[in-house]
């Protein structure tokens, strides 16, 4: 098992982290979002009032983009903490990660979702098997013309490949921008809303840290992937060895608690098509 991790870490690799205060901007909040240690670290937090976010101040047309969570501890029912990217618009493109709080004692879940072209629907849950709020976890969303990876802790969770030659979207033509929120949700988010937010717990905090976006930057100047450093990276045509589907197989196969390409009763005439394709 550790030489697999091992294969995995370095098919995948890892990044420099970035500095919060240059990279992003907190949005929203009424100053439950802080940005501490000097550019370091993120706090979030929520309240019965608000909640908080950032976004990137870059915007993006693929790469990889890494960051490190803790997320809130103990009794989290009803909070969802979130790392994602997104473009603007009704026909809007997104990558999803939302980490859906539970009560004390009770697995993180890790809702994943894809949208093209204004259309998502695509949403897979596992079940995290470490404790997310008791050390920093790295989280990842790695984005090419070819595939889109999730990675927990440089451990392939999820991939959604480009099938757009078969009449599938795929985010390829959008911007996008990286954001990260933590907010109220307990009217589905902790066992399909059975369990409210405890609000005598609050302030709810989760922290970011170790923010990195080694990606294309696109700006009214121009696409910093014309340079011939930047636009040869790996992330640019990663793909899977034999060891990560591997590791992706035992993720999915031991950890999935929801895949909606397998979820018959909500598509009684048929699967989409992706789901009839192969995973890999």
């Amino acid at each position: 098992m550790l030489r697999l991790l091992v294969a995995v870490a370095f098919l995948f690799g890892a990044a420099a982290a970035g500095n919060f205060s240059k990279d992003v901007t907190i949005t929203w909040g009424n100053g439950n979002g802080k940005v501490l240690d000097g550019g370091q670290l993120v706090s979030l937090s929520l309240d019965n009032s608000t909640g908080s976010g950032f976004e990137s101040n870059d915007q993006f047309l693929f790469g990889r983009f890494d960051v490190q969570m803790k997320l809130v501890p103990n009794n989290s029912a009803g909070t969802v903490t979130t790392f994602y990217m997104s473009s603007q618009g009704d026909a809007h493109d997104e990558i999803d990660l939302e980490f859906l709080g539970n009560a004390s004692g009770q697995p993180y879940t890790l809702h994943t979702n894809v949208f093209a072209k204004g259309v998502g629907g695509r949403e897979q849950q596992i079940r995290l098997w470490f404790n997310p709020t008791a050390a920093f976890h790295t989280y990842t969303i790695l984005w090419n013309s070819q595939r889109i990876f999730i990675l927990v802790d440089n451990i392939p969770v999820r991939v959604f490949n480009n099938n757009e030659a078969k009449g599938v979207p795929f985010p390829n033509t959008q911007l996008m921008k990286v954001y990260a929120s933590l907010w109220n949700a307990d009217d589905w988010a902790t066992q399909g809303g059975r369990v409210k937010t405890d609000w005598s717990l609050a302030p709810f905090t989760a922290y970011y840290r170790n923010y990195n976006a080694n990606a294309c930057v696109v700006t009214a100047s121009g696409n910093s992937c014309a340079n011939s450093t930047v636009g040869n990276q790996a992330w640019q045509t990663q793909g899977l060895d034999a060891n990560s589907r591997n590791r992706l197989r035992w993720v999915q196969d031991k950890y999935m608690i929801y895949n909606y390409c397998t979820d018959a009763k909500r598509f009684p005439k048929g699967f989409p098509k992706e789901c009839r394709l192969p995973r890999f």
